[in-house]
């Protein structure tokens, strides 16, 4: 019997190539999200102790103009952590779609993995009885030889 050739194999491949591809994607957006959230945290740490600084000063007494200065400062830095948690916003959206692309990816890879278990498993099925075929008719034709004889 012929060896076994599943028809659809350069389609698996395909699949194959555009999940991995997929998933290469994912990965490089994951860490953006990453950077993002450090840079998001990383700002709001910045806000905090800035913030800090701005009260201990207020209680010991500071000018009006280092307060005015202070209170700039600290809505700079509040409008950074808007457009930074905004960027955030958008790579997690990115995120969650290219990570449903590779849900449905993983999906058409996965079925047609299945189809090919199936038609393995049944050649595999056609194989054996082949075999068992022939070792019955070599059998049949010796007991006929042995007979004969």
């Amino acid at each position: 019997m012929k060896k076994f050739k599943f028809a659809l194999d350069t389609v698996l491949s395909y699949k194959q190539q555009v999940l991995d591809a997929l998933q290469g994607e994912h990965a490089a957006i994951l860490v953006k999200v990453h950077a993002q959230e450090d840079a998001v945290e990383s700002l709001e740490l910045r806000y905090a102790d800035y913030n800090a600084e701005y009260r201990q000063r207020a209680e010991e007494g500071l000018p009006i103009t280092d307060a005015l200065m202070y209170q700039t400062g600290l809505r700079a830095i509040e409008m950074e952590i808007q457009q930074e948690t905004a960027k955030l916003e958008a790579l997690q959206e990115a995120e969650e779609k290219k990570r449903a692309e590779v849900v449905e990816a993983k999906k058409d890879t996965s079925s047609i993995e299945k189809l090919k278990e199936k038609k393995l498993e049944a050649y595999n099925k056609a194989v054996q009885k082949s075999d068992e075929q022939f070792i019955e008719e070599f059998v049949s034709a010796a007991r006929a030889n042995a007979a004969s004889a």
